[in-house]
Parts: C-alpha cells; structure tokens; sequence
C-alpha cells in the first residue's frame, strides 16, 4: 500500500468524524435523505460510479438510498475519495463496485478506502462477480491487463442486475419479493436491448463490422455480437494517441476499409480526428463508455446508455 495516499485517507476519515456537523454539498448523482437525516426503513447504499447507482436504485428502488462515489466526467479507474464518500461508506450497509480492475484492483483507490474505513467485508458486493474477465492482448499476443469495461455489453449488465439483487436480499430478506420484482423489470428491459443489439448488427453488412473508437472499451460487447474491434489505444495510460498508435490504427482502417470512426463521449477527440484527417473516414458519432450521460439526458440511465450506444453504431456502420 502506498503510504501517501494511505496517510491521505486516514485524514480524510478523521476530518469526516471531526467535522461531521459540517454540511457538505451533495454528491450529483446521491438520492434519499439530506446530509444526517439517515432514513433508518432504508438500505444505505454506496456505488463506486454511475452505472452501478443507476442499477442499484433500479433494483432497490423506494427501499434503497445511493450515494455515487465517483461524479460524471471524472475517470472512475483514478479517484480520491472525498470526505463525504469516506463518511457515507463507514455507515453504508451495502457497497457495490464493479471490479475486474476498474477501480484499480486490491491495490487501488477503492479497496484502499475499504481499509481506511475498516468495512466489514459482509457488505461490499462485486457485480461482475460470475462474469468471465477478457484481456488486453501486447504485442506478442500474450495477456495483458483486464479489460474493466464488461458492462458495455447488455448480457453482461443481465448478470450485474442479478448480483445486485442477490446483494439487497441478503442484507434485507424481509423484501425479497420487492427486490426481485424490480430486477425481473430491468432484466425484461435488457432482454429486449440484448434482442435489439442482434437485430442492428444484423443488418450491418459482415464486412463493415469493424468498430473503431479511441480506447479498447468494447471489447466485450464486440465479442457478443460479432464486431471486429479496431482502436488507438488499448486502456487508458499516460499514452493515448501517440504517433506510432495513430500510424497503426490509420495502416488498419486502410486495410479493412473502414466505414465510420466513432469516438467516446469522456476521451480526448484530438487523436481521433487526426485518425479522421490521415484517412478521409468520417468519425460518425460520440459513444458512451465510462459513465452515464448527466442526469436527465440522452444516456442518463443504464439502459439508455446502452440503446444510445447500439442506434449509432448501426447509424454509422450501415450502407
């Protein structure tokens, strides 16, 4: 462990407990009760980003209060947890975090909070606990790091929504029945998505299958679905978009003849463009990958992120 950031969440956590009279503006994306007006008839829930909330007060719905850690338009694989996260995690009763070294693994950011505050393990829950991890390949073909970014693929979220149902029910048996109920409702939504992914990517000619984006984040919903993957950059790093990643991924579209480029909504647009001007291919749309689109917006749940996601890729790729 690293003793800096150590030593930076121990007084955060003290100054929590000291000031804890103080108010503290609310995190965007928190529901349920003001700051110390714990609604004791509710689950007091934290989520490590926006995904995971929006799941989680689907799920949970009237019976759940979240708090979302890490806010829309910062990275949720660096984060310094604020004094309200490290307060609202010490009292929560269940603490989701979506693993596969999205927050930085047993040595990151989120497990680093987890002893800080000494949580009892009881209450945090994996949700792609079950779901089998895919790699980011080097050069030599050998495996790589842990691609985070399963929830991108709709089958992938089905298993998440069961997860966190399992999770509500074990800390909460006496609503079971409300706790399945809602899952069966967002797991009817996503089957109907799953279904619509089949039929857009259908109607894409095979050969225009090819999805370029800046990051290698769709890795999991390409495999699904049938999409071969082309991309500047594997995860991100001090790296993205260097000469010798552009010059490779212009060297690919030229190959394959690639229809459209598309870029993520949260990543520098710069590299891409660059890709744009060297090829003359056309970047066609933004695309979610990280996080939710803000409140209220296009993409501002799961399933809307999602459904986004899939109406412009077809956009882009058909004829």
């Amino acid at each position: 462990m690293k003793n800096k950031t150590r030593g930076a969440l121990v007084l955060l956590l003290a100054a929590v407990f000291t000031l804890g009279a103080c108010s503290s503006k609310e995190n965007e994306h928190t529901s349920g009760q003001e700051p110390g007006n714990r609604d004791k008839d509710k689950l007091h829930v934290v989520a490590t980003f926006s995904i995971l909330y929006d799941i989680a007060n689907e799920v949970g719905g009237d019976r759940v209060s979240v708090h979302s850690m890490v806010p829309i338009g910062t990275a949720p694989h660096e984060y310094e947890p604020l004094p309200e996260d490290v307060k609202k995690t010490s009292d929560a009763d269940v603490i989701f975090y979506n693993g596969l070294n999205l927050e930085g693994g047993e040595e990151g950011w989120f497990f680093r909070l987890l002893d800080t505050t000494g949580t009892d393990e009881s209450k945090v829950f994996e949700l792609m606990k079950g779901v089998e991890p895919l790699y980011l390949s080097d050069k030599k073909g050998h495996k790589g790091e842990i691609n985070p970014h399963a929830f991108l693929d709709p089958t992938v979220g089905m298993k998440m929504v069961e997860n966190t149902r399992e999770a509500f029910v074990k800390a909460d048996p006496d609503h079971k029945e409300e706790y399945e109920k809602n899952a069966e409702e967002l797991l009817g939504k996503l089957r109907d998505i799953d279904r619509d992914y089949k039929t857009k990517i259908s109607e894409i000619p095979q050969e225009r299958r090819i999805l370029v984006t800046g990051e290698r984040a769709y890795q999991y919903m390409a495999k699904t679905y049938g999409l071969e993957e082309g991309y500047i950059w594997a995860i991100d790093t001090e790296e993205n978009g260097s000469p010798a990643q552009i010059k490779a991924l212009v060297d690919f579209i030229r190959e394959r003849d690639v229809p459209s480029l598309f870029v993520e909504s949260n990543v520098d647009r710069r590299p891409m463009e660059t890709v744009s001007n060297e090829t003359g291919v056309p970047i066609a749309h933004e695309l979610y990958s990280d996080e939710l689109g803000k409140p209220g917006s296009e993409g501002g749940t799961y399933t809307d992120f999602l459904e986004y996601n899939i109406r412009n890729i077809h956009d882009g790729l058909k004829e």
